[in-house]
């Protein structure tokens, strides 16, 4: 019950830092609010792994997978920021949740591992459920539903890299370096965009990194007590509290089909999660 109780937590506090982003996004780029989220993330996150977690902080044994896995999360950061700009949170959310999907259909290019045809057919379903989301050639198909997906795309390579490290590197670590990753990275870019925010927009932009500090050292303290796989299907969780945000904030409430297509990808995406941990217990 732990585990379920802290990965519902970590879920129901994300969309909190989603909400930020979108209400500053009309007056700040979305990169600088990208920026700001891993600059704000570490600056919290690194005094508490120092003082209470520090002797998880052993360095990496492959520095250069970690790299790539900052990289990864960073781009899908950007685009999600940038796609809820324009688009509501809900819907960029629902086509994010096309990451289980990619993770299913790399994982026997990148990790060997074996994919059967149900899982096949199910990766199949729910890209139906995202352009069932999107409906191409019904509705404008914008470049932030593009994005959105884009999100999708590579938070499932994150994902995939994540597996990778699993056994060699502490999850603290894991999730330090990849917040220095993308800290860095947005350092070096921010200037491009920068604006001097407001005392209160850099307040909002704190705040953002408490709740996404917050949000990630709950999944990790989920992790203590259960399998990944077994913990996957409650990650669905996060449109919930999105969905209440974006209406209460922003009267953005779901169309039917936005509905009808999350509920397909989640049934995908949950199936998945399922086969995936019968074929672990197979083994």
């Amino acid at each position: 019950m732990k585990a379920i109780f802290y990965n519902l937590l970590a879920w129901a506090i994300l969309p909190f830092m989603d909400t930020i982003a979108k209400y500053l996004s009309s007056d700040i780029s979305f990169f600088q609010i990208t920026w700001a989220r891993y600059f704000f993330t570490v600056f919290f996150t690194l005094p508490i792994m120092f003082f209470f977690f520090k002797k998880n902080l052993t360095w990496t044994s492959q520095p250069k997978l970690q790299l790539f896995r900052g990289l990864t999360l960073f781009s899908a950061n950007v685009l999600f920021f940038y796609s809820i700009s324009v688009i509501s949170m809900a819907k960029a959310l629902t086509l994010a949740f096309v990451a289980p999907l990619i993770t299913t259909a790399l994982s026997p290019i990148i990790l060997g591992e074996k994919v059967g045809i149900r899982r096949w057919s199910a990766v199949i379903v729910g890209f139906i459920g995202s352009l069932i989301v999107i409906r191409p050639g019904f509705i404008e198909f914008n470049s932030a539903s593009i994005a959105a997906l884009g999100t999708g795309f590579f938070y499932g390579i994150y994902l995939v890299i994540t597996r990778q490290l699993h056994t060699s590197d502490s999850p603290l670590l894991t999730l330090l370096l990849t917040g220095v990753v993308g800290a860095v990275i947005g350092s070096f870019l921010v200037p491009i965009v920068w604006v001097d925010p407001t005392f209160n927009q850099w307040s909002l932009l704190a705040l953002m990194g408490i709740f996404a500090c917050l949000g990630h050292l709950f999944l990790i303290l989920s992790l203590k007590y259960a399998d990944a796989s077994k913990l996957a299907p409650f990650g669905y969780f996060e449109i919930v509290t999105n969905v209440i945000l974006g209406y209460y904030f922003f009267g953005d409430f779901p169309h039917y089909w936005t509905w009808i297509g999350l509920a397909i990808i989640v049934c995908s995406g949950i199936y998945i999660s399922l086969r995936e941990r019968a074929s672990v217990l197979v083994k």
